[in-house]
């Protein structure tokens, strides 16, 4: 298919390449529409390589800006900044993804309990409910492990407000099958649609909407509930402090720690020469169910990034079997370093992962640091409310950042 993607970073580079040219008025005219599975060029479908860093935001946007002003490419750089937007949210407030998770939890129980839930369930995740946009989207992603943007929307309305389905449960049917899901985008994209994230508003598919913005290829025409009440829920808490970025003392030997989060190691903010070993930890298994397909696009990211790393540093690269300190202790230890470098770890999985690494490093004598890209540094101090206050503060930022 047109959108198949190459789980490499030279695979990004060049997606973006050639999106570029549609990046400004061509994408804010047509990138609502979804003209099905064989036709993406409306899109730039580079969220697989933004979740999981093998191209950078600020790469997509100087890129973008080469050729657009940022008037005419303002569309598609919010959508770049939307999720940094949600990472940042839930950066500070890390409760969220808990409570989800327990929420989750008590939803799977829930389907034990009830035939006819796990039935309608059943049907929703295989395509069977007999509403054809819906049944075609499920069908895409657990084939493809995309969804168009606007579809994602749709289908997330429909199994809150039609088939009226427990929203987490849906959540983490996306989150088992996307390329690009990752814990904030997609937790707080579905809570948004439930009216849960801005408390109040939600969004409401419809069904003139999908058959315009469809072309005619599917019209779901008193299928759908188009006049449902917001989800009712506890309100988020308050947003917390982020904490102080940390920073490498010039000079000082390190060794990386790469996850599936950040993997262009090459672009951290650290001085290559200050780097004697790499060790990459292996795709993160720990949400349960994640598709095939997802763990083998992370996996060939992983492998990507140990032969991109050894070419740029120079050095030992070791890829971890599993997410065990051993391998990077020892690492650490042949080279005399101290310290063990990561990017920050978002909140979800991998930071749970990482957290139960670090607490094993015990005495070993190693440190682990977290450095934060600049990108982030620049816009989360802005995710504490409404998209709206990232959104007005874009220009500044991108100039701050030296990107226009």
């Amino acid at each position: 298919m047109t959108h198949a993607c190459r789980p490499a970073r030279e695979d990004g580079l060049l997606r973006l390449k050639n999106f570029v040219p549609r990046a400004g008025g061509a994408y804010a005219k047509s990138r609502n529409f979804d003209l099905g599975p064989d036709y993406r060029g409306n899109v730039s479908v580079l969220s697989p390589y933004l979740r999981h860093r093998l191209i950078g935001e600020d790469e997509v946007v100087r890129a973008v800006l080469s050729t657009h002003r940022i008037s005419a490419a303002d569309k598609f750089i919010q959508e770049v900044c939307w999720r940094t937007y949600w990472k940042g949210w839930l950066e500070q407030r890390p409760g969220v993804w808990s409570d989800y998770l327990a929420e989750l939890e008590r939803d799977q129980d829930t389907l034990r309990e009830f035939p006819d839930l796990a039935t309608a369930h059943a049907a929703a995740i295989a395509g069977e409910t007999g509403i054809a946009p819906f049944d075609a989207w499920a069908k895409e992603l657990v084939t493809t492990g995309y969804v168009h943007n606007h579809a994602r929307m749709w289908f997330a309305s429909i199994w809150i407000f039609t088939l009226k389905l427990p929203w987490t449960l849906g959540a983490n049917f996306f989150y088992r099958n996307l390329l690009d899901g990752d814990p904030a985008s997609n937790t707080l994209s579905w809570r948004w649609v439930a009216g849960l994230h801005t408390r109040g508003k939600h969004y409401v598919a419809r069904a003139d909407n999908i058959r315009t913005y469809t072309e005619g290829r599917f019209d779901p025409a008193g299928q759908l509930n188009e006049a449902p009440e917001p989800l009712d829920g506890p309100e988020a808490p308050p947003a917390t402090r982020l904490k102080t970025p940390m920073s490498i003392p010039p000079g000082e030997p390190v060794v990386l720690l790469v996850n599936e989060d950040d993997l262009t190691p090459e672009r951290w903010p650290i001085d290559a020469a200050q780097v004697k070993g790499v060790a990459l930890l292996p795709a993160d298994t720990s949400h349960p169910g994640l598709a095939e397909h997802v763990l083998a696009f992370r996996t060939a990211a992983i492998a990507d990034t140990a032969a991109r790393a050894e070419r740029f540093f120079g050095c030992p690269v070791t890829s971890l079997a599993t997410a065990e300190p051993d391998g990077a202790i020892a690492l650490c230890h042949a080279h005399g370093v101290e310290k063990l470098v990561t990017a920050q770890v978002p909140v979800g999985p991998s930071r749970e992962t990482y957290d139960a690494f670090v607490e094993k490093l015990g005495g070993s004598g190693i440190a682990a640091m977290e450095v934060r890209r600049n990108w982030d540094s620049a816009f989360w101090p802005y995710a504490r409310a409404g998209f709206f206050k990232v959104k007005e503060r874009i220009p500044e930022t991108l100039e701050r950042l030296g990107l226009m």
